[in-house]
């Protein structure tokens, strides 16, 4: 037998070998961001013990991935997101490195055995993830190396390449780096996450980084109509034959015929909901008061008004030092976007006052929709009724 020759015990035309390769890409996919993301690292769906076993089993031929070293590096990179102490953020490390280089933070992570106590809780610890899955990880992708070139002969060589390539480029590199650089972003959340398209169909849904980091505890990661999350396809097809309970999905809030006074179900919705509250203010005030501006000034001042839609409501995080003083030089020229800047503001560091008792958070908000309906701003006014008809959705809604 000429070994050189070896074909395997299957053969396919050409286009059969680059459907098996993205066939078993795709699985691996779904592994990550259905049993490792979703499942383990937020507790967003539980899944039947035969398809976390079967995924579990895949990623172990497929990546050598331990389940806790991954639940434990996810964790803490949401416990210190663009902060020292994140394991992988482009903003610590630099955009070049975590693409490159974002399989291997991953791993050197890992080793701490620091962040495997603190945020590995609640990972597999059975015989077989301590005596298998852990101790022997690159066991498993020498089986699948052995397993492809007996199938597809040399080609599965280059198949079992690919496998061992897709998740450190597309997972650890594309979304933790670019999923932190560039895309859009429909909620400023207090880090520089971004969608990076709307349809998350290769990576599984992990393209929506930004609706993610909105809402990490959501099975879902689609947030507007026009967004797709094959991720949760998956969730929803596996909950149809009961091997999947969806625990947690993020609803947007619905706002009805506004109370007489904000009370502390209003409290509660719009704490639970602020970056859906805080996405509506920019649509609801800042748009439309950055348009009467903008129509009203003169060519000079229009050229510094026009940035001011975009950077009035920008986390801190993302300005630079061009932003801040193209927003100083622009709310100088306007009293009104300099009172729907600071209406921003005293809104979202009421959300972040997270050692602040309800009755605190329940004046705080009285005060500030008391005092936006007292401005003469009408868009601002407009809002402090909306947000009192504000209530948290529930499936059905």
């Amino acid at each position: 037998m000429n070994i050189l020759a070896f074909n395997g015990l299957i053969d396919l035309p050409w286009w059969g070998y680059v459907l098996v390769a993205l066939v078993f890409t795709h699985f691996t996919i779904i592994g990550v961001t259905v049993y490792l993301h979703r499942c383990q690292a937020h507790r967003a769906v539980n899944l039947h013990p035969l398809v976390s076993h079967f995924l579990r089993a895949w990623l172990w031929l497929s990546t050598g991935m331990s389940t806790i070293g991954w639940t434990a590096v996810h964790r803490k990179h949401h416990a210190f997101v663009e902060q020292p102490g994140d394991p992988h953020s482009p903003q610590v490390f630099g955009l070049r490195k975590v693409l490159t280089e974002g399989a291997e933070l991953y791993r050197i992570e890992q080793a701490n055995p620091e962040t495997i106590k603190k945020y590995g809780h609640g990972a597999p610890n059975d015989w077989i993830e301590r005596n298998l899955y852990t101790r022997h990880d690159s066991l498993g992708i020498a089986l699948m190396l052995v397993a492809n070139v007996l199938m597809f002969g040399w080609l599965g060589l280059t198949i079992w390449a690919v496998q061992m390539a897709w998740i450190p480029i597309f997972a650890a590199g594309v979304i933790n780096g670019i999923g932190h650089w560039g895309g859009y972003r429909n909620f400023e959340t207090r880090d520089t996450s971004t969608n990076i398209t709307p349809w998350g169909i290769l990576i599984g849904g992990e393209e929506l980084h930004n609706n993610h980091h909105a809402f990490a505890s959501s099975a879902k990661f689609s947030m507007r109509p026009w967004e797709f999350d094959l991720g949760w396809a998956y969730i929803r097809t596996l909950e149809i034959f009961g091997l999947a309970q969806v625990k947690k999905v993020a609803l947007a809030p619905v706002v009805e015929a506004p109370k007489p006074i904000v009370d502390l179900d209003t409290v509660h919705t719009v704490v639970a909901s602020h970056v859906h509250v805080l996405a509506d203010y920019a649509k609801r005030v800042v748009h439309p008061v950055h348009k009467d501006e903008i129509a009203r000034a003169d060519d000079a001042t229009r050229a510094s008004l026009k940035p001011l839609k975009r950077l009035i409501y920008r986390t801190e995080l993302l300005l630079r030092e061009q932003d801040r003083a193209q927003l100083l030089q622009g709310l100088a020229h306007s009293s009104a976007l300099n009172t729907v800047y600071e209406f921003q503001r005293r809104l979202a560091a009421l959300f972040n006052e997270r050692q602040a008792t309800q009755e605190r958070l329940l004046h705080s908000l009285q005060e500030w929709c008391h005092q936006a309906e007292q401005t003469g701003i009408a868009a601002l006014e407009d809002f402090a009724q909306r947000l009192r008809g504000y209530r948290l959705a529930t499936a059905a809604s």
